[in-house]
């Protein structure tokens, strides 16, 4: 089965509460087999016209298990802990090779 990758475009606008999610949800992310490879670095934009503010990449063993994670109880109350902290937050789930 392949791996699956959650991709995270954010804007941070309020650090202190954004602090409350990033205590939560690595546990989360954890307990379900997943693991952050990036968590904004440092970046470049090397073609088009892409501009994002923030970028997390995180890997999970398949998809299904990325996706009971965002359900999950533990997740649903870590996105609460982000309210007001950010101007955007994109996220999608991609299988890999």
């Amino acid at each position: 089965m392949p791996a699956a990758f959650l991709i995270v475009e954010s804007q941070v606008t309020d650090p202190e509460i954004f602090k409350s999610y990033m205590q939560a949800a690595p546990e989360v992310v954890k307990s379900f087999g997943g693991e952050y490879l990036v968590r904004a670095g440092r970046m470049q934009v090397l073609e088009g016209d892409w501009q994002p503010p923030r970028l997390t990449v995180l890997r999970f063993p398949d998809f299904e298990t990325a996706k009971t994670m965002y359900d999950s109880p533990g997740y649903t109350h870590a996105r609460s802990l982000r309210s007001g902290a950010t101007a955007m937050f994109n996220m999608v789930i991609v299988e890999g090779v």
